[in-house]
């Protein structure tokens, strides 16, 4: 796919929308005639579009092998988000991608043991990079998952973690939610503290993404706790916006997201922007 293709849109199809969470739905999107719209890398994003409403940029939160459809976990919080969470199966809407670099799956990560950290709708863009891990076992070390939401209502994808990651070999799960709540039994308190109570090994490369502040005080945990810049790994997306490097919204010092990005080792960042 040339550069050029990735501005063109394409049409796809809603074909499913599961309620996650009370402002997060995940949206199933299909080609008209079956199959993906295209093939992607854990990592990458595409443009969503309502025409006449609007257009953003997500994640693709599906894995790539999954060869029959693309997902995206979308939390309600404007305009355009409000219109999707207003659709029904059936609905069509226009898709271009895919855009930016992925987590490199094929080269860094290959033999690593991974460590996923995530916060809230984070989840969403590392659940392409688990669940393509999952599917590529024998070409991964162990994977340990640690997430947390606000409460265990705004657990993104969680019967999918109860139900397949929580029972697969090698992987483990930690969980954990802002304050106690009744039905909850689980660890209770912010992901950056709980990473350091569990003191993962520091030969595990880490893949970390969550809100802003959640992201600044999770890094500046695992350096006390011996890991280094080079073995950890974010996306930014959210700060995109054409996609193409036209617009400079995403501009972070040096860099694009949307051109260098959204994935970034953060050596490779040099400084964080101002809301880190």
């Amino acid at each position: 796919m040339n550069a050029n293709d990735t501005l063109i849109p394409h049409i796809g199809v809603v074909t499913d929308i599961r309620i996650d969470t009370p402002d997060v739905k995940t949206f199933r999107v299909e080609a008209p005639e079956g199959g993906k719209v295209f093939e992607h890398m854990p990592g990458q994003c595409a443009m969503l579009s309502i025409p006449g409403v609007g257009e953003a940029m997500f994640s693709i939160t599906s894995s790539p092998t999954n060869k029959e459809f693309m997902e995206f976990s979308i939390k309600k919080c404007g305009c355009l988000t409000n219109w999707l969470h207003a659709m029904d199966v059936g609905q069509m809407i226009t898709i271009r991608g895919p855009y930016g670099n992925a987590f490199p799956v094929e080269t860094e990560l290959k033999g690593k043991d991974l460590l996923f950290i995530a916060g809230g709708i984070g989840l969403a863009p590392l659940r392409s990079v688990i669940n393509y891990v999952r599917d590529k076992r024998e070409n991964y070390g162990s994977i340990q998952v640690i997430y947390g939401s606000r409460s265990k209502d705004d657990l993104v994808d969680y019967q999918e973690i109860l139900d397949e990651w929580m029972t697969d070999d090698g992987v483990e799960v930690d969980l954990t939610i802002d304050n106690a709540q009744e039905g909850w039994d689980g660890h209770v308190g912010f992901v950056p503290n709980y990473v350091k109570e569990l003191n993962p090994s520091t030969n595990k490369t880490v893949l970390v993404c969550g809100p802003p502040i959640m992201i600044k005080f999770t890094l500046a945990g695992l350096k006390e706790l011996g890991f280094t810049e080079t073995q950890v790994y974010t996306t930014m997306e959210l700060r995109m916006k054409c996609g193409v490097g036209k617009c400079g919204r995403c501009n972070i010092g040096n860099k694009y997201v949307c051109k260098d990005g959204p994935v970034f080792r953060f050596d490779q960042l040099g400084e964080l922007p101002d809301e880190y």
